[in-house]
């Protein structure tokens, strides 16, 4: 049932309109002032607020534009004895989803409601869908320092607090950063990434703030930076220990703000932005050596979180590997492959010095490498990238590893194409070139293994 609440001075209006709803069967409570009417609504998870305009402690319409700030979607009917166009207009501007005049007619009253209650469950059906279609990944984890951390996120995201991320390359700063924009009031804004470490020092101001047309050399028209590109929603600010100092005085200022200036230009532009800072350095430790801003750091980590390496939360390996697995697969149009306990095991006692991203493509080179089922050996077989591969480490006792000139790829995918091509081939050539019996024995649909088979230029007796 809706839950409603009515904010308003006089006593008889409250008890016509709590008498009328009830009768409809909603949950209504009634407060006679509008401070503690925002109390309720903070404590609260109304569905609908009835506000009178005019009221004594607090105007309506500051109840309405506070109340809107608590709680963005949550609809609010304003009602007046005094009621004018002038007033139904101002009232819609700030937010209100309708207004009605005192007495409140009763078909129009509750027609209203109504229609408040429905537009409210479509906002919330829409944020609910939103959600499902979100392409962020969740944080996975069952480790008491994963767990702390989505907590952190729940109570932190929704508010405007700078969170200052730290961990090692590879950790998860940046899914983090992404959750807390999901979770913010902001997330239907942008977010928007500059990943300090990769600018040129001498750029990184134009990529920030922005400049005008003739700035500089290469200015050959003006340019939005970052921090406007992001107005309404996140700016993660990656690696940002390796900010430069002037650039870092912008920032400050930025934050202390709210306002920033194009290089080259003059005029001060509002921006309304939550920055999320993320870095693999030891901050404390820049700040000693004078590569890094105390005032900045202090403006940067209101909040912070700290991402701890995959080494320190093992127990966490099995979910993300079933996780990466499943993921994978279904990018290879595949059917999931299973992985024994024993490789599990084995993966937990890798070193993991690239953390969750090593992890991931480690799971990816064990799914174009092994067989139906990954095994321990085939994770001492391919946990080395730089190793010869072997085709399958079950056939590895049989046939001597294939040695690879691996100074021939120039990227991973290289590498990853070369080697599925040499499996494939290796598992038709075994099957006497059967499609069919292949397909079964490596687990894919026959048609995807055509696909390959034509991609890959692999032919009969070659």
């Amino acid at each position: 049932m809706a839950k409603i609440l009515i904010i308003d001075d006089e006593r008889a209006i409250r008890n016509t309109l709590r008498e009328i709803l009830e009768y409809e069967d909603y949950v209504v409570e009634d407060i006679d002032n509008g401070v503690d009417g925002l109390e309720l609504i903070r404590k609260n998870d109304y569905d609908l607020v009835l506000c009178d305009i005019k009221m004594n402690r607090m105007d309506g319409m500051e109840v309405l534009t506070e109340g809107l700030n608590i709680k963005p979607d949550l609809p609010f009917i304003m009602i007046s004895g005094h009621g004018t166009v002038e007033t139904a207009i101002e009232a819609s501007k700030k937010g209100a989803f309708d207004f009605i005049s005192k007495p409140p007619d009763l078909n129009r009253l509750l027609i209203t409601v109504r229609n408040a209650l429905d537009r409210g469950s479509l906002v919330v059906e829409t944020k609910v869908l939103k959600r499902k279609a979100s392409k962020v990944r969740p944080i996975l984890g069952e480790s008491q320092a994963i767990v702390k951390i989505k907590e952190t996120i729940d109570r932190v995201g929704p508010t405007d607090a700078r969170v200052l991320v730290t961990g090692a390359n590879g950790a998860g700063k940046e899914l983090v950063a992404r959750w807390l924009h999901e979770k913010s009031n902001r997330n239907n804004g942008p977010i928007i990434e500059v990943n300090c470490a990769a600018i040129p020092s001498e750029l990184i101001e134009s990529e920030l703030f922005g400049h005008e047309k003739g700035s500089f050399t290469s200015a050959i028209k003006q340019r939005i930076g970052k921090f406007e590109s992001a107005s309404g929603g996140t700016l993660f600010l990656d690696e940002i220990g390796d900010m430069s100092q002037s650039a870092q005085a912008k920032v400050l200022r930025a934050l202390q703000e709210s306002k920033i200036t194009r290089v080259g230009g003059e005029k001060e532009i509002d921006v309304d932005v939550r920055v999320v800072a993320a870095t693999n350095k030891d901050l404390l430790k820049e700040i000693e050596v004078g590569n890094f801003r105390m005032d900045l750091y202090h403006r940067l980590s209101v909040i912070l979180i700290h991402v701890p390496p995959l080494v320190e939360r093992r127990d966490d390996i099995p979910l993300l590997t079933q996780s990466f697995l499943e993921e994978i697969c279904n990018e290879y149009g595949m059917p999931t492959k299973k992985i024994s306990e024993a490789a599990l095991e084995a993966l937990k006692a890798l070193p993991w010095t690239g953390n969750i991203r090593e992890l991931r493509n480690m799971v990816e080179r064990l799914i174009i490498l092994s067989d139906k089922i990954i095994t321990d050996g085939d994770v001492r077989a391919f946990a080395n990238p730089s190793a010869p591969v072997a085709v399958g480490a079950a056939t590895a006792a049989a046939a001597p590893a294939p040695q690879t000139d691996f100074d021939q790829f120039t990227n991973f995918q290289e590498y990853k194409d070369f080697a599925e091509r040499e499996y494939i081939k290796f598992k038709l050539e075994k099957n006497n070139w059967n499609v069919s019996k292949t397909a079964d024995d490596i687990d894919i649909q026959r048609s995807h293994l055509y696909s390959k088979i034509e991609k890959f230029g692999l032919k009969r007796g070659e």
